[in-house]
């Protein structure tokens, strides 16, 4: 998630990226009005899956029914915070286990927003107990999980969007239409995206004893039961692959999903990635700390890099895309954009829109990304108005595969040291049995992996 400095910059309130957010929803379509109320669910009731949830409050007509997470500290703080936002002022129903939330609840959408190695089953789950689903991104640790997550949401007919929010966000959805949509930069055919931000824990806790309120089996789920060094929701199971995909599965998923909605992207042709842990050698993280990959498209290369060490390249741009045209360049991020034309020309910048005046609750509320609450907003309206009016959202879970699947072979790539082509229709990677074999993590018992062809 976004760690740059959300005020470093004062936004005119007149600007056109403003007028794209009041005006009109993710899709460009007039701001979606909801017609009707819904009840809620949540699944993981941390940092973000919270926030999710009082974004969704802010927006639409809803009761939050109930809530599930294996802390009970968590839950319970999470509780009271809910019975405080939503108009009922009732407190949900509270939950260890999330099959008994989605068994006892009739539920229209269930927002998940546990760790990444949770996001399958539940997503898959929450649909067939018929929810529409907020999932978040990554959408899944392996490749077969997105490919049956997709497969669940076409079968029951349900709507699961994914939180990459940047499809959402005001200045960027205004930097696609005036730089990209208009023809500005020429033809398009070269991509650079990156993330420095030091985000790797990489310290080295002591085991010990897990604590009565915490459930760190049913956290543990389908993954590996590692030694229990402390609370793992507390920043730190991003930085072990046991439950993710390291930065690039946490923040190239963002920026790679930017630039496929930009430039109408589907799956790149081939993928290749070199890196590893070169510098933050000394902790437990399993994560690499240096990585470069490449997406190959028909005349089209984008390339990926982070580093959780040094300088960024560009200190205005830490978390970033740049499209480069044959007419110019355009920069983008979660907080603006710059174009930059080739020759004589105008240079143009964007600012992110803030919402603090229509939203002051915003200022107050812990942990929030307050340059990220106006797109998710966004993105729950949008989301709101496929379940209502038919069709998919702009963030439809196949393109949140697409894009966490090209991460998790940007991942296997760099492991095996070689290229990678991906066939999503037989799902395998073609004439490698090796990475074929790596689409699919081993399951922890008494948990089953999902059947693509079977859910």
């Amino acid at each position: 998630m976004d760690a740059s400095n959300i005020n470093r910059r004062n936004f005119l309130k007149g600007s056109t990226a403003l007028l794209a957010l009041t005006s009109f929803g993710a899709s460009g379509f007039p701001l979606f009005q909801p017609a009707k109320s819904y009840r809620v669910g949540l699944i993981g009731a941390g940092w973000y899956g919270k926030s999710d949830l009082f974004r969704l409050i802010q927006v639409a007509p809803v009761e939050v029914i109930a809530l599930c997470d294996p802390d009970q500290h968590m839950l319970k703080e999470a509780a009271e915070l809910v019975s405080q936002r939503q108009q009922s002022g009732k407190t949900p129903k509270l939950y260890n286990d999330y099959r008994e939330l989605l068994a006892e609840n009739e539920l229209d959408i269930v927002l998940i927003g546990s760790p990444d190695h949770w996001h399958a089953l539940q997503a898959i789950d929450a649909v067939k107990a018929g929810a529409h689903v907020y999932v978040q991104k990554p959408i899944s640790v392996d490749v077969l999980e997105g490919e049956a997550m997709v497969a669940a949401a076409r079968k029951y007919n349900k709507v699961v969007q994914v939180g990459t929010q940047r499809k959402s966000t005001p200045h960027l959805i205004e930097a696609k239409k005036k730089f990209v949509d208009s023809g500005m930069l020429g033809k398009i055919s070269h991509v650079d995206m990156c993330c420095y931000f030091h985000m790797r824990a990489n310290g080295n806790p002591d085991v010990e004893p897990v604590p009565a309120f915490f459930d760190y089996d049913m956290w543990t789920g389908p993954a590996p039961l590692l030694p229990y060094t402390g609370l793992p929701h507390k920043r730190w199971w991003r930085t072990m692959m046991e439950y993710g995909n390291g930065i690039t599965g946490d923040m190239c998923v963002h920026m790679l999903d930017t630039v496929r909605w930009m430039l109408d992207l589907g799956w790149p042709k081939r993928i290749h990635a070199t890196g590893g842990i070169f510098v933050q050698k000394e902790g437990r993280s399993t994560i690499a700390d240096t990585q470069t990959a490449t997406f190959e498209y028909d005349e089209l290369t984008c390339v990926w890099q982070h580093r959780t060490w040094g300088t960024p390249a560009d200190p205005e741009y830490p978390w970033a895309f740049v499209l480069y045209g044959e007419k110019g360049t355009l920069r983008g991020s979660t907080m603006q954009y710059d174009f930059t034309p080739h020759g004589d020309g105008e240079k143009i910048h964007g600012d992110v829109v803030y919402e603090k005046e229509k939203y002051p609750e915003d200022l107050t509320e812990k942990d929030i990304e307050l340059n990220a609450a106006p797109a998710t907003r966004l993105h729950m309206l949008d989301f709101l108005k496929a379940i209502e009016e038919g069709g998919r959202p702009v963030a439809d879970i196949e393109e949140g595969h697409i894009s966490t699947a090209s991460c998790i072979l940007a991942n296997i790539s760099m492991e095996l040291q070689r290229p990678l082509v991906y066939d999503p229709q037989k799902m395998i990677v073609v004439d490698d049995p090796e990475a074929t074999k790596l689409l699919q993590r081993e399951y922890r018992g008494p948990w089953t992996h999902p059947d693509p062809k079977k859910v």
